[in-house]
């Protein structure tokens, strides 16, 4: 299962890399040195699970408002929390936080450069310690995200079902990576993957690994990576509660642990199984329904239903009351931004 010349494989594809590397804002220049670790962590944490057309706004506007990791350890975690609204998965705006005051303070500001080291920070597991390793730092590191998975899958015709075979595919991505320029080859491997090897269509004619490419050579590159077939998601249900007094909406912080943890949110009922109605409503009410709004998590798919009451005295309930007309600027993560727009579209 091995390639022959596997030396040549990487040469082939650091060759391509020099003239075809994609123009990156956290990326220097193929055959760097290095490359500011901070800039590469942030932008490893914002593209897990997500494009890179997703996280390029979001990189620019966290490196003018936080250009070091110094000031990101020191800025407000409601802050952050919104400026990261929008980008999902928000355990990872959390443990960002938590990295950036553990390298501040316990690291003198500046990362650690082994992989060994970046893994006892919050936040960053085998993946993200080997693309830092090796991009930032220079250091011989297997870094497999899933370009890299599906291009390492098709050179070696690897027909294991993933991700239970990954540790297999790890030995075989191993056996490629280069003593020399590890982090420009983990970056080669994702930009092949992203604009030739890509899931449908690949354009083999033009891959610089089409000679040694197995999959290629038996004419079947689009069945791998075999996958395991995925489980159904359960369906969930919940209830948004829309409480508007004097041109205000309520909005509430949601719990530090758990789902959404620390955003700010609409006031809701339990998720569960069956339709929770008006179970946990912030307050006695007269609730007009406004319609629903469906978001995809992880591990469940959730149908939130969206009320809403208008009150002419304002409640004595906690929480912040924030403008109607500017509540695309309270930092609300996507779903919650979506109940939003279903309720204020349901008042016209």
């Amino acid at each position: 299962m091995f390639v022959d010349a596997p030396a040549q494989v990487a040469a082939k594809l650091l060759d391509w890399y020099d003239v075809h590397a994609r123009a990156l804002p956290w990326r220097a220049p193929p055959g760097a040195a290095r490359t500011e670790p901070y800039r590469v962590w942030l932008s490893e944490i914002m593209l897990q699970q997500t494009t890179v057309a997703a996280v390029r706004g979001y990189f620019a506007k966290f490196t003018e408002r936080w250009p070091t990791v110094n000031a990101l350890a020191n800025a407000d975690d409601a802050d952050v929390m919104a400026a990261w609204a929008g980008l999902g998965y928000y355990a990872r705006a959390r443990n960002l936080i938590a990295c950036a005051r553990a390298v501040a303070r316990d690291h003198g500001g500046h990362f650690p450069d082994s992989e060994a080291g970046l893994r006892t920070l919050p936040g960053i597991g085998d993946y993200s310690a080997a693309a830092i390793a090796a991009i930032a730092f220079g250091r011989r590191a297997v870094v497999i995200d899933a370009n890299v998975e599906r291009v390492a899958s098709r050179l070696f015709a690897f027909a294991d079902p993933l991700p239970a075979a990954r540790p297999k595919l790890r030995i075989l991505v191993d056996s490629i990576t280069p003593d020399e320029r590890a982090g420009d080859f983990a970056q080669a491997m994702m930009d092949l993957g992203s604009g030739i090897c890509t899931p449908r269509n690949p354009q083999c004619l033009i891959c610089p690994l089409r000679d040694p490419c197995a999959a290629r050579a038996a004419g079947n590159p689009e069945t791998y990576p075999v996958k395991a077939a995925k489980k159904a998601k359960p369906q969930r249900k919940g209830t948004a509660f829309w409480i508007e007094h004097d041109g205000a909406v309520l909005l509430v912080r949601r719990p530090d642990k758990g789902m959404l943890g620390g955003m700010r949110a609409l006031p809701t009922g339990p998720w569960s199984d069956e339709d929770p109605a008006l179970a946990d409503a912030p307050i006695d009410a007269d609730w007009h329904d406004a319609g629903s709004v469906t978001h995809v998590f992880t591990h469940f798919a959730l149908d939130l239903r969206v009320v809403v009451t208008r009150l002419s005295a304002r409640p004595d309930i906690s929480g912040e009351w924030w403008p109607v007309a500017s509540v695309d600027t309270a930092g609300l993560p996507t779903l919650f931004a979506r109940a939003a727009a279903r309720a204020i579209a349901g008042s016209k």
